[in-house]
């Protein structure tokens, strides 16, 4: 198994000394962009934030987002809902997939990641609209907090075989 995905944890301090490049979050988005989506549709924006100000008006609006209070970075990942001949109604998939990507990406790189919700919470998708001034259709999805790990939860995920149904 890939080890990435054996080490990905959710981090929620992170060392405040510790910039994260704007290469590293180039490195992070192609990541994202190479996630599989409905017929290649591809709905999604990103908005990359290094400011710091920034960063603490997320925590102020996010009742679950206080880990960007140290994260060096945050990643909107912005879904474009569908609305010309390509399948409809599969951005949280997609968006989840490009999500996933650079959670995973992350951990190669030794930097640490924490996924929070907007989507599909109205008042979180209203807010993320004003902060980052997000033009319908455009739904703020999730914000992911980005930054090098100052703390190493265990894992919490596992193996459980009553889950799985073998069809044979």
């Amino acid at each position: 198994m890939n080890e990435s995905i054996r080490n990905r944890r959710s981090i929620r301090n992170y060392k405040s000394d510790k910039p994260v490049t704007k290469e590293q979050l180039d490195r992070l988005l192609e990541a994202a962009m190479l996630a599989p989506s409905a017929c290649n549709s591809r709905p999604w924006e990103f908005i990359a934030i290094t400011k710091r100000e920034t960063l603490d008006e997320i925590v102020r609006i996010h009742p679950y987002a206080a880990m960007c209070k140290t994260a060096a970075a945050a990643i909107v990942v912005v879904a474009i809902p569908q609305t010309d001949d390509k399948p409809k109604d599969y951005f949280p998939q997609d968006c989840a997939a490009a999500t996933q990507n650079i959670l995973l990406e992350a951990v190669s790189m030794g930097l640490g990641t924490c996924w929070c919700g907007v989507y599909p919470r109205e008042e979180r998708i209203i807010e993320f609209r004003k902060l980052f001034s997000i033009k319908e259709p455009g739904i703020p999805f999730c914000i992911i907090a980005v930054g090098v790990p100052d703390e190493d939860p265990q894992r919490r995920g596992y193996f459980d075989k009553a889950k799985v149904t073998y069809v044979e």
